[in-house]
């Protein structure tokens, strides 16, 4: 498995999302955001989606693709992207692959047990496919404007 480092290439991949099927290389030559979450409609994911939606018209004048990740379905996804109409798509990692890749996928302490979920956490890639800037264990506050800034910087 390809290690992610920052200033290396991501790991290539293949998601299911609400548009189909994304390839790693079908987003060369754009830059690209994956933003993981936890589970759809709980109220930090919501959060976070919301300030992503907000931004999202800056995003994409600075040229930027913003993709949500999390193990819901997309069956899931869809309902949470409709409720909160949110402009960019969802992916389904539901057998965990893309967020090993991405490190993730991490054991958490829920109310006084250890479970294995995702570590919210994203993750700023540039047009040729190489991780420019990660952001671990995200508090949701500020987070999408620090990354449009970011962004913009490449």
């Amino acid at each position: 498995m390809a290690t992610l480092a920052l200033g290396k290439k991501i790991p290539a991949f293949t998601v299911e999302t609400t548009d189909g099927k994304l390839r790693s290389a079908d987003a060369r030559g754009n830059k690209l955001v994956i933003y993981f979450y936890p589970r759809d409609n709980t109220p930090g994911c919501t959060r976070e989606g919301e300030d992503f939606r907000d931004l999202y018209a800056r995003f994409q004048r600075a040229g930027v693709t913003v993709l949500g990740v999390s193990t819901d379905t997309l069956a899931s996804h869809e309902k949470f992207r409709a409720k909160h109409r949110f402009p960019f798509h969802l992916a389904a990692d539901t057998e965990h692959e893309l967020a090993v890749k991405f490190d993730v996928w991490r054991e958490k302490n829920m109310y006084g047990k250890k479970v294995m979920g995702i570590e919210r956490s994203t993750f700023l890639i540039d047009a040729e496919g190489v991780l420019r800037a990660e952001w671990r264990k995200v508090k949701v506050d500020g987070h999408a404007a620090a990354v449009l800034e970011a962004a913009k910087a490449l």
